[in-house]
């Protein structure tokens, strides 16, 4: 006897084979059904049928910012366990060194296991299927049926277009739009105040002979300074291409020098 749960149809009988799960992931995403309750149901049916402690998907985009985050956990304990590792491990290792897949285990107090599997589309990865188990009972027994796990939540991202890459076109045009909005934005409520603060110390500058060269040096830093943030305000209006560079370890800020990426089109003489 079958009861929808979610969007995925599933047997009352909880020791059902677990390949029941694969096709019924199938079935829901040719159904086109919504991927976030459907992988929370896929996640907490596979964690109940192979004794995972907490089980997470994440989808990204094509520069690997997360789009879609989804959990199962028998407790918050695993859940942030499940998350650091993530964060901490497997997050770095794909950055760094362009991990894909891995199982791994851990000796503690309590022996647990961890695996992070990916998600694919052809040669393209869309995000990652990983999991916590604690205990002595190994997860690599498990292996074929995680993958297979992994392969109809990917078949059912594709399915309903969950998983669609962004054309780097299209990412770069909504980046320079934001960049503009955010350009004219700080123009009209920097450049007007920043034009009353430089008229002013240059005007002292120019009027007060007398002033000690103390505070001439001061009023010469603040006239500076604000020559710099107007600057910066000319140089965001004239952005045509959006580049980034590292600011510190895993955050990036707009690349506003005048160099050229070498896919920018050199300009005319």
């Amino acid at each position: 006897m079958l009861e929808n749960h979610s969007g995925i149809d599933v047997m009352k009988d909880r020791n059902q084979d677990k390949y029941e799960i694969l096709k019924a992931l199938a079935l829901a995403g040719s159904r086109g059904e919504g991927l976030q309750a459907t992988a929370e149901t896929a996640l907490q049916l596979a964690a109940e049928l192979v004794g995972l402690n907490a089980a997470a998907l994440f989808l990204w985009d094509s520069e690997m910012q997360v789009t879609l985050s989804v959990s199962h956990a028998d407790s918050e304990t695993n859940r942030e366990r499940l998350q650091s590792l993530e964060d901490d491990l497997f997050g770095s290792l794909r950055q760094d060194k362009k991990l894909t897949s891995a199982y791994l285990s851990f000796d503690s107090d309590q022996p647990y296991h961890s695996f992070t599997l990916p998600l694919r589309q052809g040669g393209d990865v869309l995000g990652a299927v990983i999991g916590l188990q604690n205990g002595e009972r190994t997860i690599v027994a498990e292996d074929s049926f995680l993958e297979a796990l992994s392969a109809a939540i990917a078949l059912h991202v594709i399915a309903t277009g969950g998983g669609a890459a962004i054309p780097k076109e299209l990412l770069d045009k909504e980046r320079l739009s934001a960049i503009v909005d955010t350009a004219v934005t700080v123009n009209h409520e920097i450049n007007n105040p920043l034009t009353a603060i430089l008229g002013n110390v240059q005007l002292l500058l120019l009027k007060h002979e007398d002033l000690d060269d103390e505070l001439k040096a001061k009023l010469k830093v603040i006239e500076e300074s604000a020559g710099r943030i107007r600057d910066v305000t000319q140089k965001l209006m004239q952005v045509t291409t959006p580049r980034t560079v590292e600011y510190t370890s895993g955050t990036n800020m707009l690349d506003l020098s005048d160099k050229k990426s070498p896919d920018e089109p050199e300009s005319e003489e």
